[in-house]
């Protein structure tokens, strides 16, 4: 039986603090929405995270878009023609207008091409192959590729077009790195084509939306303004939604869901998510920054990471701390995802005495040290999950030093390589396992390759079957080059995969909105009353 329990002191006076926030002036027809994470920035090509991404598709928009189905439908551009097997002609949209009120052409592609593809931005995984933009005329242009791309539109969602004209007056045609703490005026301002406006971003307490009443296309919405507010506090979240102050909450504490269904005032909408939670032990660096071992790195035998994975009883984190709002994972994308099948993903029980047999013979009868890293405000229940980790892996005599902190210090230590194994989560934006085998395990390049493999991974085996599948056109053959890949990280223990998350959203029933398996939330799917 689930109960929420009786909010302390503390956790009512952060609620109070919370409703004071939302407590300015709004329209009727307000979302106020929170989950518990915030945004790390508003630039669109400087971060491949969920949530920025997520906040930002309702101001930037692609050139072209899903439907409340998944199906890829025209946005930005109305038409696209293969001329030839390596050439995309696009013709845009006329009429649109940026939210200053300049139109959006051809020139706006061209620039947003080659500021996307910037190396400090984390982004370029979405116009990978893409190798030039070609304006033709103010509203066509030619997308040449490297080779045929079986992705590429899928791909193009996330690839956000900025206005050339706001980004050179505003100095901001360099993309924000975000690693080094840099800021740039647009990671704190926004100049789209979308449905809504963003017009402020107060870190770690709101962010306000409004709707571009001269977008060009209709919806049927009637959201007027938008409040997104990160709160971190399961406690508090779910106390401002049982007071009225959130319409509308993403990030459910898995041990309230129970109770909350059962509350006449909400309503919840299930289903699975395409993301996998996995760590990411560091193979390549010649010696662990944060280990006790020197001189060697004991994550790059396959026998001490297959040794962690044995020691892990991902059903007790499954039933204990996720209640059963998790699937135990052995590969790293979900069901959902082009490439997964059932008969792949079946993780090994778990086995204390083989894990324990795998150290021994790598060299570690006793064990050894290292930090974890984690974050604590990002995935469903993450640093509960890390605490588990650490405790089953000393069973297994590896003595962890858990470090857990906000996703937005956590990326920053490990984009700058300032870990030796950390918990990340992985969606899978174009539903297909290229985008993770790509992003996570391939050899790490100056381009998109590998451009979130923070572990230092690098298989030639598997770097040939991911290059392979980029420009593979035949299904059957790209089929079994996705196969083969995720069997060979799963086999090879390149990364360990703990489940995939299953994602309820909990809100008011005067609310309706469409259910995302890539925990989206869109404003334009979504009415309040």
């Amino acid at each position: 039986m689930f109960r929420i329990p009786t909010p302390t002191p503390r956790a009512l006076l952060a609620a109070a603090l919370l409703a004071a926030t939302l407590a300015a002036p709004l329209h009727a027809q307000t979302l106020r929405w929170a989950a518990q994470n915030d945004i790390l920035t508003l630039d669109p090509h400087s971060q491949n995270h969920a949530t920025t991404s997520t906040i930002l598709l309702h101001a930037y928009e692609g050139l072209v878009r899903y439907s409340a189905t998944y199906e890829v439908e025209p946005a930005l551009a109305t038409k696209w023609t293969f001329t030839s097997p390596t050439t995309v002609r696009f013709e845009l949209r006329k009429g649109v207008k940026f939210h200053d009120g300049t139109p959006f052409t051809a020139d706006d592609v061209v620039f947003s091409l080659a500021r996307i593809k910037q190396p400090q931005g984390t982004m370029q995984i979405f116009v990978t192959g893409v190798n030039e933009v070609k304006k033709i005329d103010d509203h066509t242009i030619d997308m040449i590729l490297s080779a045929p791309n079986p992705t590429l539109l899928r791909n193009l969602i996330d690839f956000r077009i900025m206005s050339r004209a706001w980004s050179e007056k505003n100095n901001t045609t360099r993309v924000q790195d975000y690693k080094a703490k840099e800021e740039n005026f647009a990671s704190r301002n926004v100049m789209g084509t979308g449905p809504f406006r963003i017009l402020s971003w107060q870190p770690e307490q709101r962010v306000m939306m409004a709707r571009n009443e001269a977008w060009w296309d209709k919806t049927p919405s009637n959201v007027k303004q938008v409040v997104y507010t990160p709160i971190k506090a399961e406690a508090t979240r779910v106390a401002a939604l049982l007071a009225g102050d959130v319409d509308l909450l993403t990030d459910v504490p898995v041990q309230d869901l129970e109770r909350l269904s059962k509350d006449k005032r909400m309503k919840v909408i299930n289903g699975p998510e395409v993301r996998t939670i996995f760590l990411a032990p560091d193979m390549g660096s010649p010696e662990l920054k944060h280990g006790s071992v020197k001189g060697k790195n004991p994550f790059a035998d396959k026998r001490v990471r297959q040794a962690l994975s044995l020691a892990i009883d991902r059903e007790a984190i499954k039933r204990s701390i996720m209640r059963g709002m998790s699937v135990p994972a052995a590969l790293i994308v979900a069901p959902g995802v082009n490439g997964w099948t059932p008969q792949l993903d079946t993780p090994a029980k778990p086995d204390l005495a083989r894990a324990k047999a795998l150290l021994k013979e790598a060299g570690y009868p006793d064990g050894f040290e290292v930090r974890l890293n984690c974050p604590n405000n990002r995935y469903v229940n993450d640093e509960k999950i890390c605490q588990a980790v650490v405790a089953m892996w000393a069973r297994l005599g590896v003595k962890v030093q858990l470090a857990s902190e906000n996703m937005a210090t956590f990326i920053q230590k490990v984009q700058n390589f300032d870990s030796s194994i950390y918990l990340l989560g992985w969606g899978v934006a174009n539903y297909d396992a290229q985008y993770s085998l790509q992003s996570l395990v391939r050899t790490r390049t100056s381009g998109a390759d590998g451009n979130f493999n923070f572990s230092r991974v690098s298989d030639p085996a598997l770097d040939k079957l991911i290059d392979g599948m980029k420009s593979e056109t035949d299904v059957a053959k790209r089929n079994g080059m996705l196969r083969d890949a995720l069997v060979r990280v799963r086999d090879e223990t390149l990364v360990i995969p703990l489940h995939h998350q299953i994602r309820p959203w909990v809100m008011r029933t005067g609310v309706t909105t469409v259910h995302r398996s890539d925990d989206r939330p869109e404003a334009r799917f979504t009415s309040v009353r």
